[in-house]
């Protein structure tokens, strides 16, 4: 095991936190609780504390554009203005969302050209009925269909790969990935969890700018790294069994930002695991990439 110190950054009892992201130009770190349809907002440099905003639904992940940010809820992609207000815009609906039942939206995040790329969840998480979709003027184009879990989603720095993960297959597939077309070639199968022995399924995940793809194991209770071969080079735990997601931020982008979560815990092991459901941080090191904006007009 790789030998990290892992901090509390916000004490918190997130039922499924995920979709950390940092702002360069705002200093801030965006994140949200799925299940209580929360977007949490810390600029960290400040003591203020944190600033908040209710959806009154499911919101799966976020991603920067101009003046705000987009956000995947359960019944369709938004535009949210920063700072908060309460207010927001409906940009495109959730195809597998239909009168408040269905699949919801789960990962997602931009590519390098401002492309919102979005995976869906089977809603009892077993069959494969979700998708991976990209959003692009005002329009859900389907990418990667039967899945189950869609997780994992990140960007080569080269923008040459892209990665994706059905989570309960247990393993990362790779695309080759034109980022000026938004094309992708055929996957292969880059790294499997079950040759490796390692616990868990892949679920939220970052590049730095070396290339090494950093994911949560969900129900693992760590963050593994891999080199751009797909070879694991890290293997980081984490004080609780469901870290969800990673991002970089902080002035430099070289401390890790991790979510977790309280679901599928008991009595018994809230009181093991007390920092579930809590944000938390690492120094690891390495820095970050700059999380790319939404960059097409706004429909």
């Amino acid at each position: 095991m790789t030998q990290q110190r892992v901090e509390v950054a916000q004490a918190l009892n997130m039922s499924l936190g995920e979709s950390p992201l940092w702002s360069v130009e705002r200093q801030t770190l965006y994140w949200v609780d799925i299940n209580a349809g929360v977007i949490y907002a810390w600029q960290t440099s400040q003591s203020t504390g944190l600033t908040q905003m209710e959806l009154g639904e499911k919101v799966g992940c976020i991603a920067l554009c101009e003046g705000g940010l987009l956000a995947a809820l359960a019944s369709g992609v938004v535009r949210i203005p920063l700072p908060f207000t309460g207010q927001y815009e409906r940009l495109a609906a959730n195809p597998e969302w239909q009168e408040g039942q269905g699949n919801r939206f789960n990962d997602g995040r931009c590519d390098a050209a401002g492309r919102f790329w979005v995976g869906t969840i089977d809603a009892q998480e077993s069959q494969p009925t979700a998708a991976l979709y990209c959003y692009r003027e005002g329009e859900l184009k389907p990418q990667i269909p039967h899945l189950t879990i869609s997780n994992g989603l990140a960007f080569s720095p080269d923008g040459r790969w892209l990665y994706h993960a059905d989570s309960l297959s247990r393993s990362i597939q790779r695309y080759p990935y034109d980022v000026t077309s938004g094309e992708k070639g055929e996957p292969h199968c880059w790294v499997d969890l079950d040759a490796l022995d390692l616990p868990g399924v892949p679920d939220g995940a970052a590049v730095d700018r070396q290339g090494d793809y950093w994911c949560a194991l969900y129900n693992g209770g760590r963050v593994v790294r891999f080199s751009p071969q797909g070879e694991l080079v890290g293997n980081y735990p984490v004080p609780c069994p469901h870290p969800t997601m990673v991002a970089f931020g902080g002035k430099q982008l070289d401390t890790l930002y991790i979510t977790t979560a309280m679901q599928h815990l008991d009595a018994a092991d809230k009181e093991r695991w007390p920092l579930a459901g809590s944000l938390l941080q690492m120094e690891v090191g390495r820095l970050g990439c700059v999380e790319p904006s939404y960059a097409a007009p706004l429909a």
